[in-house]
Parts: structure tokens; sequence; C-alpha cells
């Protein structure tokens, strides 16, 4: 193993362990409705996506998804929270790879569509359409909070230690105020490693 694949096992391990903590901290944030959140773990996800590619990043997630529900969730939880989660995994990388919008848009975008998936296992699951009241609230939240995150991971994004993705051809002009409207998303696993590590 050399040292590229060890460098992203770890930063795969300690984004996993972050993730789950920050979604650990959630279940103490209490909201009016069920299945809204803040959604503080999609903030790793809008890091690893462009740094790190599509299939370390969908790793994480899938981990961080099922570690919760089996921590401090439940079977329901899980479904839920899958379904969720890979739908707006899948939007908010099209987003990034097409660079359709930014880290913001894709972190609204991806919040509002993890908020409609729910929605829809809800009606399957329970048999009834009454939870399409539900709807307008949790788009406005999965907006305001999409956008809080979204504009963080912009923040943060450009002001992450090179080293911990040197393979990765990320690059934020100095210009630029959004990480996200020039970071190049290939994925460093495409890339041939004809130099060596530092």
């Amino acid at each position: 193993m050399n040292r590229s694949i060890s460098r992203r096992v770890a930063v795969s391990a300690v984004t996993c362990a972050l993730s789950l903590l920050f979604s650990y901290l959630e279940t103490f944030i209490p909201m009016p409705i069920p299945g809204m959140k803040i959604g503080l773990a999609n903030l790793i996800t809008l890091i690893l996506l462009p740094t790190f590619g599509v299939p370390t990043a969908a790793c994480v997630s899938l981990l961080r998804i099922s570690l919760s529900a089996l921590l401090f969730g439940s079977p329901v939880s899980f479904v839920y929270s899958l379904a969720g989660g890979i739908v707006s995994f899948a939007v908010t990388a099209l987003i990034l790879k097409f660079r359709l919008f930014g880290l913001a848009g894709a972190s609204i975008l991806g919040g509002v569509c993890h908020n409609l998936a729910q929605i829809a296992v809800a009606i399957f699951l329970l048999g009834t359409a009454k939870v399409f009241v539900l709807l307008p609230w949790l788009l406005l939240s999965g907006t305001v909070a999409g956008l809080a995150v979204g504009l963080l991971g912009a923040y943060l994004l450009p002001r992450l230690p090179r080293s911990l993705f040197p393979d990765a051809k990320t690059t934020v002009p100095p210009e630029s105020s959004d990480a996200a409207s020039s970071v190049s998303f290939e994925d460093p696993s495409d890339q041939t490693n004809d130099r060596k590590d530092c």
C-alpha cells in the first residue's frame, strides 16, 4: 500500500468519524417538525467530492448513514436517511461535476432533494399523502440549512491544507470568493501517480 492510498484511507476514516459526530450532535438539537435537520454531516460530503472524488465521498456517506442508524437510530430512520442520502448525494455530485452551481447551490438543491426523497418514503411506508402538509416546511428548512452548510463548505475548502489531498486537482484562484465555482471535479483515483509523495 503506497502512501497515497494510505493517506486516502486515513482521511476517509477521519472524515467518517467527524461526520458521525456531526450526526450525533444533531440528535440533541430540537426540531419542530419530524424530518427537519441541519445536515452538518453533509459538509464532509461537500469537501470530499471535489477533493477525493465520488467513490471516497460515497463510501464515507454510506458508512456514516449506516453507523448513525446502528448507534443512535432505528431501522426506520435508516430507510429514511438512506433514501434521502442517496438522492441528495447524486444531485450534489452531478451539480458539482458539471459545475451547474457552486457549493452553496449544490448544497441547497441537495438538501431540498433529501427532504423530497424522505417525503416520498414516508408516503410509501405510511400509505397516506397527508405527510405532504410537512413539505413546505421541509423545503424551507432544506433551503436554509443547505445554504448555511454550503457557504461554510465554500469558506473552508480553499483554506484546508493542500497536504490533505495532494493528488486531487482542486484549485481555487485567490480572487475567487466561491470555492466551488472554480473547483476542478476530477476523481484523483483516475490520475496516474507518476511522482513521489511528499
